[in-house]
């Protein structure tokens, strides 16, 4: 008997994300996230409002290892968000809209957030 190669069921498969999905998908996700964090903008600015006995206590809880995560979490969903709509209004002029030019602009949309939020981050404590 021969060997036939069948296909496989579409569930058995492995699919790969266009990484211009990834970014879209990952935009969506980030205004989400900017949306969350702006009500934790909103806590700060009210305990600031507060009172020193409250703002020292929010003060604490953003400035532990766990509140230092979220706070780079929301930089990185910030400076994402931009550099992705950046990408949007090219995109609205009717540009970039090939595969290899979607592509880059979507590797340098992830490879820019990155950077750009360590960077944030080095110079934020080098201010200090």
């Amino acid at each position: 008997m021969a060997n036939v190669e069948r296909p496989l069921s579409p569930h058995l498969q492995i699919y790969r994300w266009p990484v211009t999905m990834a970014t879209s998908i990952l935009h969506r996700a980030t205004g989400i996230a900017l949306a969350v964090g702006s009500l934790l903008l909103a806590w700060w600015l009210l305990a600031a409002a507060a009172g020193p006995d409250y703002y020292t206590m929010v003060q604490a809880i953003m400035g532990s290892w766990l509140g230092r995560l979220v706070l780079f979490g929301f930089t990185w969903a910030l400076l994402y968000h931009l550099l992705s709509g950046i990408r949007h209004l090219f995109w609205d002029t009717g540009r970039g809209f090939e595969l290899p030019a979607a592509n880059r602009a979507s590797w340098l949309v992830i490879a820019g957030s990155v950077v750009l939020t360590v960077l944030a981050w080095i110079l934020a404590y080098a201010w200090k």
